[in-house]
């Protein structure tokens, strides 16, 4: 199965052909949208998106660390992480895809 990746300039092609604006518009608007859900993680908030999933911001606690290779114990230091957790509808419409 070959892999594609899904870009910034996907989606504002998306818009201008679905929406109707402009190139560049369309191209603002998409970049408009990632800002806006990009500060409100830094802020610490919850992003939902209704049919999609959550994005969420998950502080991490530090703790001791093994190298696999060698055994010797390192110490992972405190960190923030990004997560995400699919709606059911998303999970329903990945799980049928797989179907076919």
């Amino acid at each position: 199965m070959a892999e594609k990746t899904l870009t910034r300039m996907d989606l504002s092609e998306a818009v201008f052909r679905e929406v109707g604006l402009s190139r560049n518009e369309s191209a603002q608007l998409v970049e408009s949208v990632l800002e806006h859900l990009s500060d409100a993680l830094v802020s610490g908030e919850q992003v939902k998106i209704s049919s999609f999933g959550t994005f969420s911001v998950r502080d991490k606690s530090a703790r001791v660390g093994r190298n696999p290779k060698t055994g010797e114990e390192v110490p992972i230091n405190p960190r923030r992480v990004l997560t995400f957790r699919p709606s059911h509808l998303m999970k329903d419409r990945v799980a049928d895809g797989n179907k076919s």
